[in-house]
C-alpha cells in the first residue's frame, strides 16, 4: 500500500487517517493506487478500534485529480474492462466504511477525486479547493458514484448543472450549495477534519455506527420502512454495553469509558 498511508494520530484516540500518498501524480488514481485504497479501507473496516476516518492528501497541490489518464491512454477496451472492478472496489471501500468518514479537501478535487470525497460522510474544504466532475468533457461519465452521490447531496438540478457542463467550482460555491460541509482558511482542511473526527470518536462507537447504518439504509426508503430500520438500530444500541456505560457515566458525572459493544 505504498501509495496510501494509514496514520493513527496520538492525540486523537479512535481516529485513523487514510492519506492518499501519490503526491508526485497529484494522487491520480492508477490501477495500483485504486488497489491500495481498497486494501486500506478493508484494513480500517476490520479494525474495531477505529471510530472515525479522515481521508486526506500528501500532496500540497491537490486532494486528488481523478483517474490517471496517462495510464488510461495505454489501455485497450479489454484493459479498461479489467480495470473497472478495481476502481469500483476503491470507491466502494470508502463508501462502505462502517464508521463516519471526513474528507479533508484542498487544491484540486476533480473527477474521481471529488467522488472519493463524496464517498465520505462529511467534506471539509479549504479556500484553495477546486471541485468538479469533468468526465463528460473527456468522453466518459462519473463512474465512482458521482452521478448518484452528487444528486443525493445537491438534488437533481444542481447535480445536473455540474455533471452536464463539466464545470469546476471554487470552495465558496461548493459550501454555498452544500457540497462542502465546512469551509476553512487555506491549509486548514486537515486539522478541521481531524477535529471533527476526534469529536465523533469520543462518542459511543455502537451508537455512532448504528446511527450511520440507519441513516444510510433509510435514506432511500419510505418513511415507514425507514422507521423500522431506525428501530432495529435503536435496539442494537439500547441493549449494548455502551448504553449502560453512557447512562452510568452521566449519573456519575464522569467521562464514559465506552466498551464499544
Amino acid at each position: 500500500m505504498n501509495s496510501v498511508t494509514i496514520l493513527r494520530p496520538d492525540d486523537a484516540p479512535g481516529v485513523a487517517e487514510l492519506v492518499l500518498d501519490r503526491a508526485e501524480a497529484l494522487n491520480a488514481i492508477s490501477t495500483e493506487h485504486a488497489r491500495a485504497i481498497a486494501a486500506a479501507t478493508a484494513t480500517l473496516a476490520d479494525d474495531a478500534t477505529v471510530r472515525a476516518v479522515v481521508v486526506s492528501s500528501a500532496s500540497d497541490r491537490a486532494f486528488c485529480v481523478g483517474a490517471d489518464l496517462k495510464e488510461r491512454n495505454t489501455l485497450d477496451d479489454d484493459g479498461l474492462r479489467r480495470q473497472r472492478p478495481v476502481f469500483r472496489a476503491a470507491f466502494t471501500g470508502v463508501l462502505d466504511l462502517p464508521v463516519p468518514t471526513v474528507a479533508a479537501v484542498h487544491g484540486h478535487a476533480l473527477g474521481g477525486g471529488l467522488e472519493l470525497a463524496l464517498s465520505c460522510d462529511l467534506i471539509v474544504a479549504d479556500e484553495t479547493a477546486t471541485l468538479g466532475l469533468p468526465e463528460v468533457s473527456v468522453g466518459v461519465i462519473p463512474g465512482g458514484g458521482g452521478t448518484q452521490l452528487l444528486t443525493r447531496r445537491l438534488g437533481w438540478s444542481r447535480a445536473a448543472d455540474l455533471v452536464f457542463t463539466a464545470r469546476r467550482m471554487d470552495a465558496a460555491e461548493a459550501y454555498r450549495l452544500g457540497l462542502a460541509d465546512r469551509l476553512v482558511p487555506p491549509g486548514g482542511a486537515r486539522d478541521t477534519a481531524l477535529e471533527l473526527a476526534a469529536t465523533v470518536a469520543a462518542h459511543s462507537p455502537v451508537g455512532v455506527r448504528s446511527s450511520k447504518r440507519a441513516m444510510r439504509l433509510g435514506f432511500d426508503a419510505d418513511l415507514r420502512a425507514g422507521l423500522e430500520i431506525e428501530d432495529a438500530a435503536w435496539r442494537t444500541t439500547a441493549f449494548s454495553g455502551d448504553r449502560k456505560e453512557g447512562v452510568a457515566a452521566f449519573n456519575e458525572k464522569r467521562r464514559p469509558d465506552w466498551p464499544g459493544e
